[in-house]
């Protein structure tokens, strides 16, 4: 069995973060492991409270899993702080951990900001030169490559600027644009995919870049090419949305359930 890791925080209300993580890859079929950065007092209706994990312990957690468990891809979310996104690049790059999938968490569903502003450049010069993917959305895009995107010519572009900055590939998550259908690109050094899907009219959108950045983390730890992990993924968290259920009375998760690959 493969092994897939997750340096993210930790979601009490369980939609997103290392439980949302978790999920996802039991769903998948690799069997998920975890380095807590962060613990949250969180719901559906927001963030209340954030208590960050000493960098040591970090750093403990990942030689651990090195040692003994060590992962055929790894993801990271949430990692609140310079300190903390500079441990995990450190563990990283010195276990040599391999299919790095890079969700650059800012700010949550419910607009909470989870990453200290001093960070946003440590993400840029210490985790995107690891990252086999980045998978930011388009305010997360626009936040690490410093311009506003209101279109698709201009999300191409953001990926672009993001493998620039050293990432393999970059998946720019056009959730946030208005409009009937969604697209997202993926852009590589081949070119840009483009995946598209009709929009869910919902609220339960808490977890879903988490629930995707670890789909492609499962995908890649299973071997299956970058393009097609990153599909599969979109696939899932699309069904996941459209059987979401409907907890809670903020942004309600997902529906982790729904089987990794299509039943038809």
């Amino acid at each position: 069995m493969r092994i897939a890791l997750t340096i993210a925080g930790s979601d009490s209300g369980g939609g997103a973060g290392i439980q949302a993580d978790l999920k996802t890859f039991h769903q998948f079929g690799v069997f998920g492991t975890s380095a807590i950065v962060a613990i949250t007092a969180q719901n559906t209706r927001g963030v209340s409270d954030v208590h960050t994990v000493p960098g040591t312990m970090v750093t403990a957690q990942l030689a651990a899993l090195a040692a003994d468990l060590p992962p055929a891809a790894v993801k990271t979310g949430m990692l609140a702080t310079a300190e903390l996104v500079e441990r995990v690049a450190d563990g990283i790059a010195t276990h040599a951990f391999p299919n790095y999938v890079c969700d650059p968490v800012m700010v949550a569903t419910s607009g909470d900001r989870l990453l200290d502003r001093d960070a946003e450049q440590t993400i840029r010069t210490r985790l995107l030169p690891l990252a086999a993917v980045v998978t930011p959305n388009l305010d997360e895009a626009s936040m690490l490559v410093g311009a506003a995107i209101a279109s698709v010519t201009q999300m191409e572009e953001a990926g672009r600027a993001l493998l620039g900055m050293g990432a393999g590939a970059a998946l720019v998550k056009g959730g946030h644009m208005e409009g009937a259908e969604l697209v997202d690109l993926l852009v590589t050094a081949d070119g840009t995919t483009r995946f598209t899907h009709d929009r869910i009219a919902t609220t339960s959108t808490h977890g879903t870049g988490c629930t995707l950045s670890a789909a492609i983390a499962a995908g890649l730890a299973l071997g299956v090419p970058r393009e097609r992990a990153v599909a599969d993924a979109l696939d899932y968290v699309h069904r996941a949305i459209a059987s979401a259920p409907d907890l809670g009375s903020g942004h309600g998760p997902l529906n982790h359930f729904v089987p990794a690959q299509r039943e038809d």
